[in-house]
């Protein structure tokens, strides 16, 4: 009776990987350069910083959200225009041609130098004010009252 035998290999009998290359075999992802992530921070780091950059590490930082704090502001000329209406809803008084406002009962924070002043006001209460709105108040003959620090 015959006995099955494998069949014989004749085509590339002398060479040691019988054509897969000399240095890498074709067992467990060899011509790959390994499985997975293998090789990420070795040989295979150029192709992985392309692909993913953020790959390796912490990347930047996260800004603190909380740094600045709201600030109200509003222009001279806009309170100039409103002290009658302040004056009937009783948040300022009229004393002959002066009218005496309470910045900080208004909830404003700063007072910035846009628009015209045609009134002689009278700003208590005041935490900030830039040089121009301060010029046009004093120019009309008003007075800023600013808290000692």
């Amino acid at each position: 009776m015959q006995k099955r035998r494998p069949k014989k290999i004749h085509k590339m009998r002398g060479r040691r990987a019988a054509g897969y290359g000399f240095s890498a075999g074709h067992r467990a992802s060899g011509q790959r350069g390994g499985k997975g992530m293998a090789g990420s921070k070795k040989h295979h780091y150029i192709k992985v910083m392309k692909e993913n950059p953020r790959y390796f590490g912490k990347w930047g930082f996260k800004r603190p959200q909380d740094l600045r704090e709201e600030v109200t502001v509003l222009n001279i000329g806009e309170i100039d225009a409103a002290a009658e209406r302040l004056v009937s809803q009783g948040s300022a008084t009229k004393n002959g041609r002066r009218y005496t406002i309470d910045i900080a009962q208004l909830g404003i924070d700063k007072i910035l130098g846009a628009g015209r002043v045609t009134k002689q006001l009278n700003l208590i209460g005041v935490r900030a004010i830039s040089e121009r709105a301060r010029q046009k108040v004093i120019e009309k003959g008003g007075t800023i009252d600013l808290p000692a620090e």
